[in-house]
């Protein structure tokens, strides 16, 4: 039997500010999704229960503290492997509290946007479509001149 993994699991969360914008993060140049506006998270390590993978990947990130307990799974999104690339499995957590003020402690950009400003921007696929199933964004497919990942 195969030891190599046939897939990745990849965490990601919702967090929104008072006003109920969202936090996202530019991929830095020569990762994947480089350029590419993104939810916070990452790859969950091997053993590492998902809520767990995601409070370590935002405080490593963003310098926010996430409890587990705080987050409600809200959908999942999936890209099929391509040669030696597993496929990614992407599992999105609402994010109900966390505590502190971000920064990009890996030199990427952050900010906060409305669903709206959120869909204008170049974002990686599987966060451009969970973006979309997000309850209240009220976004349907991306409107045709607005760029895609």
């Amino acid at each position: 039997m195969e030891k190599n993994p046939t897939w990745l699991l990849v965490v990601a969360g919702v967090l929104r500010d008072d006003s109920g914008r969202l936090l996202l993060q530019q991929a830095l140049p020569g990762k994947p999704h480089g350029g590419l506006w993104e939810f916070p998270g990452g790859k969950a390590e091997a053993e590492e229960n998902p809520r767990l993978a995601l409070a370590r990947e935002v405080a490593e990130e963003l310098g926010l503290a996430v409890k587990p307990a705080d987050m409600a799974a809200l959908g999942f999104a999936d890209e099929a492997g391509q040669g030696s690339r597993p496929a990614i499995v992407l599992i999105l957590y609402d994010c109900r509290a966390w505590a502190g003020d971000p920064k990009g402690r890996e030199g990427q950009l952050w900010g906060w946007f409305a669903a709206d400003e959120a869909a204008a921007l170049p974002m990686a696929p599987m966060d451009r479509a969970l973006l979309a199933s997000l309850p209240g964004a009220g976004l349907g497919p991306v409107p045709k001149g607005l760029p895609r990942a």
